[in-house]
């Protein structure tokens, strides 16, 4: 990665926090004192968004409580985490120091709530080696759409391709390389079964769970 700029992603890319995700609706039931049928549910929810595991649950296990309800005690759940357990992968911090000694201008661009993002980069000591952060919210836009990564070379004064993107997911490896960045892979425990593919689109991979950024491609 020879980029003078450069956007990441949070959650599978910097961090370790995907497991939290995929526990998150039984973590939250068992909280309530439910633990009959809650190992089931985990197949069926993993690949819902959270308003859709809301529902699920809602119909399934309280229907005396509201989706939104059911959604805000689990991104409460989350929060707790991202404030106080959920910690940079072992070779990141690595990474981005060898990036910040070459000058390299960076930025976050993530799905995560701000606030959540921000705590944890604070507790990290590393908030202030980027930028800014940059969420889907903020753009109206899902990472399925280049839209992020576009805004985020503009706020850069960067034109996409001057802009490296590490991205861990296969949908938002193909929607920078849409956006016309140059695409750095993140090997995680969750892609495997899209590491493949991700390896085909991205320009370059990495991974961070080795602990000092290991580089498996070049271009």
């Amino acid at each position: 990665m020879d980029k003078l700029f450069a956007v990441f992603d949070l959650d599978g890319t910097l961090v370790d926090s995907m497991g939290y995700w995929a526990e998150v609706g039984p973590e939250y039931l068992a909280g309530l004192g439910m633990t009959e049928g809650v190992d089931e549910i985990r197949p069926v929810i993993e690949a819902m968004t959270m308003e859709e595991t809301a529902r699920y649950m809602h119909e399934r296990f309280l229907p005396d409580k509201t989706p939104d309800d059911i959604a805000a005690g689990m991104n409460g759940v989350m929060e707790a985490h991202y404030r106080n357990d959920i910690g940079l992968k072992p070779g990141a911090r690595a990474h981005l120091e060898r990036l910040r000694s070459c000058g390299v201008r960076m930025a976050v661009a993530t799905v995560t709530a701000r606030a959540l993002v921000e705590a944890l980069l604070a507790r990290e000591g590393i908030a202030d080696w980027f930028e800014f952060v940059l969420t889907c919210a903020d753009v109206g836009k899902s990472k399925r759409e280049p839209d992020i990564y576009q805004e985020a070379a503009r706020r850069l004064g960067a034109a996409p391709a001057e802009v490296a993107v590490y991205e861990d997911a296969l949908y938002a490896v193909r929607s920078a390389a849409q956006a016309g960045c140059f695409v750095v892979g993140v090997r995680d425990c969750d892609n495997g079964r899209t590491w493949d593919d991700i390896v085909e689109v991205a320009d370059e991979t990495v991974d961070f769970g080795q602990g000092t950024g290991l580089r498996l491609k070049a271009d």
